[in-house]
């Protein structure tokens, strides 16, 4: 269920998540175009931004225990986080067109939306709160459905 208390992870994780979004926000794709985006996948993308954001923060069960098998869970999930960052350090030095913004990271595919999905459903995972689990797909459906659909429209 979750105990509730401030968690260091979780404010580390949305760092990890803002902190490029930021900069990519004066650095977007030439051609980038949010304006025809659904609209369903729109509110699950805002309403899992929101859930995710306030979840990840108000359950200690993110912060790291004593090691245990049960910490791979943890590991693996701030692997992904890691990943997404080196996804955006290689987007930030491409030349910022659509296809590198879209582009898949070891064949994950449409990588800057999955990978901190990944991260963060692990994390749930691991810290065993099931909020944060389905705070994470409800993000995922909106974010990475987002994502695909340019994809398409792309190819």
């Amino acid at each position: 269920m979750g105990h509730l208390g401030f968690s260091y992870v979780g404010l580390i994780y949305l760092l990890m998540l803002f902190i490029p979004n930021i900069i990519w926000s004066k650095n977007q794709p030439a051609g980038y175009n949010s304006e025809n985006e659904n609209k369903i996948f729109i509110m699950f993308e805002r309403i899992g931004q929101v859930l995710v954001s306030c979840t990840v923060l108000i359950f200690r069960d993110f912060n790291i225990h004593t090691f245990s098998i049960w910490s791979i869970w943890f590991i693996v999930s701030f692997i992904f986080m890691l990943l997404y960052e080196y996804w955006w350090v290689r987007y930030f030095k491409s030349s910022k067109i659509l296809k590198d913004f879209y582009s898949p990271l070891f064949g994950i595919p449409v990588a800057g939306a999955t990978l901190p999905i990944l991260g963060f459903l692990f994390l749930g995972i691991y810290g065993k709160v099931i909020w944060l689990i389905i705070s994470t797909i409800i993000l995922g459906i909106g974010h990475i459905g987002i994502h695909l659909k340019h994809l398409k429209e792309l190819q």
